[in-house]
């Protein structure tokens, strides 16, 4: 383990690590999208096409040259071949069909699909049909494109998309007001038993006691998740008399307030809400959010809508807290499993309205996405950049390889940032320095900006940030990122030397990764190719950023190691590295431990109630 008094002294550690730089065969790119042909001993591998890329030979067809040169060669050239499996809007059809030839093709099976994409240049679909590694197999390199026709794009698979060189695109604006629209609709059905009242009606029935409702005037509206469309959520229920509040760590508290929005925390919004409305993406960190400890949580009778994504609940959860009256009903436009079961208690409960994912079914949002998929595809076959794409396009080689290593160094640093930020305000400005002995020009930072961004929005959002709309995304959700490179005495055959990541104006979840100058702070470099973290708030650490990783601010006394290494393993838990930096002997220390398992809840427990840990956090890589 290292010992170290500063973040400037750390010392490298654990030289049994290397991690050779991967090489990269030249690619020679006319546009973003060039014409190209995978041959049999092709190996690329990406994360978003921003992580180490691996490739060998990469050979460009001369057959076949990139749409859109001039106008000559467009007349000359035949026209890209677009597959539409799933029905979109007339108007994105007709404007598909003026830039290439369309096969609308509906309901195709898994090997019909697999067939005609290995004809076709583009591949557009809805949720319905899933865009599997072996469909990407099947097409052979020739797919560059393919468009979703909505905002998620969990039918997608990006891995393979960007292994096999092809861009993704997605519509995420057009159905904003539809969504939104369908949430106020469920609400205000839900609060006056509408669904409930007509069956009874078509039943015979006259129950006229038994459908009374509540008002909505005056009652608190939690929405969670600040974007587009809960935006628009909180201006109608605004008009409707409701108090509005929300949580999004990344709603700019300017727009909040500008609408008569409070943020506020996680829990004091479910706490305090009398309806509560999801719009939060399906990621890691959101998955069953909403489950048997959150819903304890919660006022007893509140009402509960969900128009965003299925997963972010806990069915079975919800069905109990329905069944002992803490949720008094709730109103679902998605679900965990579409379509779900007939037998589906949740779906058959009384206080449950459900209707089949029409967040976006209106006549106007199905063709404003069938528009702005259209554009999009027809843009990216031209070899125009998009700012919906959510994977990236190829990047230099020289660069991706010299950079390779601190790439990943740098997601994970904006990873660990932002979990390690609490409370309502919300990400807002963040500072990142690098050091290096390069001068300014010699070192490109926009990968190195890009991964932050993507470590540090990703885990809490359904936006795939990359090198091409990482500025835009950041933008879009509010954030300030301002770079400063300072030149250190170090080998400048390194690119870089250190990058440090602060967020500025939160509050920390972790007390201790706050700095002297009130910023959480963490800096990382990385050590035989492998990224290190070294340096927490104005503690040294020295650890090595794979797995996940135990923070704890103790006291300085001897005997924490084996305490806490002593939980750990009688859970048979794996300590991959342990790193302990303090200011001041037998004061303040923090300990770091790298471990290859995510422990349970119980073991953390038992960690935070060792006598000399003052705090911990766990964190996800």
């Amino acid at each position: 383990m290292a010992l170290s008094s500063s973040c400037s002294t750390l010392k490298a550690v654990n030289s049994r690590w290397t991690s050779p730089a991967p090489k990269l065969a030249a690619i020679r790119r006319h546009s973003l999208l060039p014409e190209l042909r995978y041959t049999p001993n092709v190996k690329l591998t990406a994360t978003n096409a921003l992580r180490t890329v691996e490739q060998t030979t990469l050979t460009e067809d001369d057959h076949l040259s990139t749409y859109g040169s001039d106008q000559d060669d467009q007349e000359s050239l035949p026209k890209p071949r677009i597959l539409v499996a799933e029905k979109l809007g007339e108007a994105g059809v007709n404007l598909l069909k003026d830039f290439g030839d369309v096969d609308c093709s509906y309901e195709l099976s898994p090997e019909d699909l697999k067939k005609k994409v290995a004809e076709s240049d583009a591949l557009i679909v809805r949720s319905g049909t899933k865009v599997t590694r072996e469909v990407f197999e099947a097409a052979k390199g020739r797919l560059k494109v393919v468009g979703r026709a909505g905002v998620g794009i969990d039918n997608v698979d990006l891995q393979a998309a960007t292994e096999y060189g092809c861009l993704v695109v997605n519509a995420p604006t057009a159905n904003t007001v539809a969504a939104a629209e369908h949430g106020i609709a469920l609400l205000a059905s839900m609060a006056r038993n509408v669904a409930q009242a007509d069956a009874s009606i078509k039943a015979g029935k006259w129950e006229r006691s038994k459908y009374v409702g509540v008002s909505l005037v005056g009652k608190t509206l939690a929405i969670m998740g600040f974007g587009k469309v809960g935006t628009e959520v909180a201006r109608r229920a605004k008009g409707l008399g409701m108090n509005v509040i929300s949580h999004d760590p990344y709603a700019p508290a300017d727009r909040a307030r500008a609408l008569g929005v409070e943020l506020v925390s996680f829990d004091q919004a479910i706490s305090t809400a009398d309806f509560i409305s999801l719009h939060m993406p399906l990621t890691p960190a959101t998955k069953k959010v909403f489950n048997d400890e959150t819903f304890s949580k919660m006022k007893k009778g509140v009402r509960l809508i969900n128009v965003a994504r299925g997963g972010v609940i806990d069915e079975d959860a919800l069905v109990r807290a329905l069944d002992s009256g803490v949720v008094a009903q709730a109103a679902l436009d998605v679900f965990c499993e579409e379509p779900p079961s007939k037998e589906s208690r949740l779906i058959q409960h009384e206080n449950v309205t459900v209707t089949p994912h029409l967040g976006a079914s209106t006549k106007e949002a199905q063709e404003g996405v069938a528009i702005e998929i259209a554009e999009a595809v027809a843009g990216a076959l031209r070899g125009e950049l998009s700012a919906t794409a959510v994977n990236a396009p190829m990047v230099a080689p020289e660069v991706l390889s010299e950079l390779a290593p601190y790439i990943v160094l740098a997601e994970k640093l904006g990873r660990l940032a932002v979990q390690l930020a609490s409370g309502g305000k919300g990400v807002q400005s963040i500072k990142v320095v690098y050091r290096s002995a390069r001068d300014r020009d010699d070192l490109d930072t926009r990968l190195l900006r890009a991964m932050i961004t993507k470590g540090i929005i990703e885990p809490i959002s359904d936006s795939y940030v990359n090198l091409v709309n990482a500025d835009f995304i950041a933008k879009q959700k509010g954030l300030r990122i301002s770079e400063e490179r300072t030149v250190v005495e170090s080998s400048p055959e390194y690119p870089v030397d250190s990058i440090q990541v602060q967020i500025s104006n939160v509050e920390s979840s972790f007390a201790g990764a706050v700095s002297d100058g009130g910023a959480i702070s963490i800096e990382g470099k990385v050590k035989y190719g492998v990224p290190h973290l070294t340096c927490v708030g104005s503690f040294g650490v020295d650890v090595s950023l794979e797995g996940n990783l135990i923070l704890c601010r103790q006291v300085d006394q001897p005997g924490m190691i084996g305490q806490v290494g002593n939980i750990l393993g009688e859970q048979n838990v794996n300590v991959s590295f342990m790193s302990v930096g303090r200011t001041v002997v037998r004061k303040q220390a923090i300990m770091a431990i790298g471990v290859d398992e995510e422990p349970d809840k119980k073991t953390l427990e038992r960690i935070g109630g060792v006598s000399a840990i003052e705090e911990f956090v766990f964190l996800k890589l």
